[in-house]
């Protein structure tokens, strides 16, 4: 008497979706089910971030990721590699001067990648603001890729770094906003290595060249290299 085997379905492959934005650049948006549950080798995410693969690969070596908050007037800089959380400056500069400043920090600094706040709005839709950091993101994009390097952006709803937004629209000392914008900067950092980029949203340039460019990129830090 034959006896009856249960089959059970694989579960659906979770893919990542392509969504386009009104910057100049597409955002690559992974699932959180994707990230978390995909293969430890993380050959299904064609640019996972450097939270994922460090978690993921106790012997991957990369670079530093650069976390910014892009405000008004003033660009919060900071920097971590999911150790330890380091403030570093406040930019007072706007369009081609801060994304070329923003450049040769991350240079500097051996960065590889870019963690970008993104402000939306309490119940999670897109603010004026916030398409105003796609539009910058878009931009820097495109240039970090001509050196391999990403550009991510971080949803900062729903934690205390959305308080600090309104701080420093506020008239506040100087002191004080340059406080602020750093703390904001840090807790978006935080955020993001605590979710391991699971809702990092990658900025991909329009171009193939540049996109060819990020497949093409080191995925280790060539001084850990043999």
């Amino acid at each position: 008497m034959a006896v009856p085997i249960a089959v059970t379905k694989p579960a659906p492959l979770t893919r990542a979706i392509l969504v386009k934005d009104p910057s100049s650049a597409y955002s690559l948006r992974c699932p959180s089910v994707y990230l978390c549950h995909c293969n430890p080798k993380r050959k299904e995410l064609p640019f996972p971030p450097n939270a994922l693969r460090r978690k993921t690969d106790p012997k991957w070596r990369g670079g530093f990721s650069l976390g910014l908050d892009l405000g008004l007037s003033r660009t919060g800089v900071a920097l971590s590699k999911g150790f330890c959380f380091r403030p570093l400056t406040v930019l007072e500069l706007r369009g081609q001067k801060l994304e070329l400043r923003i450049l040769d920090i991350a240079e500097k600094e051996e960065a590889d990648e870019f963690i970008i706040g993104l402000p939306l709005s309490s119940d999670g839709k897109e603010t004026i603001q916030s398409n105003k950091v796609r539009s910058v993101a878009g931009r820097l994009a495109a240039r970090a890729a001509e050196r391999g390097w990403r550009v991510y952006l971080q949803d900062e709803h729903g934690t205390s770094a959305e308080a600090a937004c309104h701080m420093i629209n506020m008239y506040l000392p100087f002191d004080q906003v340059i406080r602020t914008l750093l703390a904001l900067r840090v807790m978006v950092l935080e955020r993001y290595f605590s979710l391991l980029g699971e809702d990092a949203e990658l900025v991909l340039p329009k171009s193939l060249d540049l996109q060819e460019k990020l497949r093409r990129a080191p995925s280790e830090d060539s001084d850990f290299c043999e």
